[in-house]
Formats: structure tokens, sequence, C-alpha cells
């Protein structure tokens, strides 16, 4: 039988292993790493086009933000313009008041009163004078509730007082103003619904 000496043999194997595995161990840290690398980069270029859009829309945020102030602003300035629209609508509509008022007071006001005074608040006209009997006094507020100018007379007090010598009776009447009644836009009928 002949004898092969095997050990070299082995030896040689196990050295070209450990250098394959070596050589493997090599390669595979240097794809570790540049995987890493590609990776890492990748990552850091998406943070900062992340962070290039999140600027981006801090900046649109803002600009949107002081649109927005910008639109309170305007509103309002329209709220401001359409209180005073409303006002000088109701001076336009109410200018001849004061005329209607003096003229009702004349055209009403029966013998043997005499005023003293016509104080307006609003729609409201408080009334005072001197009358000779307490039944003119009567008169006048009847009169008064005739009139389509005026309305809801009411006494307020009466009382009898000294002026000049004489004794006369001092009243107070209040009464309102019919005031026309400003129109409102109408609002579009709701069309009825087809019959299928």
């Amino acid at each position: 039988m002949i004898r092969i000496n095997l050990l070299p043999h082995r030896e040689t194997r196990r050295r070209q292993q450990t250098q394959q595995f070596f050589v493997m161990l090599g390669g595979v840290v240097v794809l570790g790493a540049a995987v890493w690398f590609a990776v890492h980069t990748y990552l850091s270029e998406q943070f900062d086009e992340q962070q290039s859009r999140n600027k981006y829309l801090e900046g649109e945020i803002a600009n949107l933000d002081k649109q927005i102030e910008e639109i309170k602003k305007l509103r309002e300035q329209i709220a401001s313009l359409l209180a005073r629209k409303k006002v000088v609508e109701a001076l336009q509509a109410n200018r001849a008041e004061v005329v209607h008022l003096l003229d009702q007071l004349v055209r009403q006001l029966p013998d043997g009163v005499y005023l003293k005074g016509v104080k307006q608040t609003g729609n409201k006209v408080t009334i005072t004078g001197y009358t000779q009997s307490q039944a003119r006094v009567s008169t006048l507020m009847r009169n008064l509730e005739s009139s389509t100018y005026l309305e809801n007379p009411g006494l307020v007090e009466i009382k009898a007082v000294q002026l000049s010598g004489q004794r006369i009776n001092e009243f107070t009447v209040n009464i309102n103003i019919t005031r026309a009644k400003t129109e409102e836009p109408k609002k579009p009928a709701a069309r009825p619904a087809a019959k299928g």
C-alpha cells in the first residue's frame, strides 16, 4: 500500500481558505462602507431637499398670513364704510323729520296752548308748554294722535304754576315720530320643485 502525506495539501488549502475569508471580509467591509456612504449621501440630500421645502412653505405661510391680515383690515374698513353708509342713509331718510314735526306741532296746537320747549331724542319728542286749562292738553293730545307723522302721545305731568302773576298749567307730553321704514334688499323667491 502506498502512503500519501496529505498534510501539506491541507495546510495549503487552509491558507487559501483563510485568504479567501479575509478577501471576502474585505470585500464585505468595502461593500458595506459603499452602501453606508450611498445611503448616507441619499438621506442627506433628502434631508436638505426637505429643509428647502420647509423653508419655502414657511415663506409662503408668512405671505399668506400677511394677506390674511390685509383681508381682515379690508373687512374692517368695509364694515366701517357700511356703518357710515347706513348712518348717511338714515339721515337722508329722516332729514325732513324736523320739518314735519314743527309743521304738525303748529297745525295741531289748539288755542290757549303755548309751547315752552321741544326736545327730540331719537324718534321720541318731549314737548313742554303752558295752557290755560287741562282740557286743552287733552285736545292737543287727540290732535297729535290724529297726525300721520306723530304717534303714541303720552302725558308725563301737568301742574299748576304761577307765571307773571297768573295761575296757569305747565305740562309735559311725550310723543313718537313715525319714521319711514328703510327697505331691505329682497331675497329671490325659491323656485318650486319641478314635478317629474
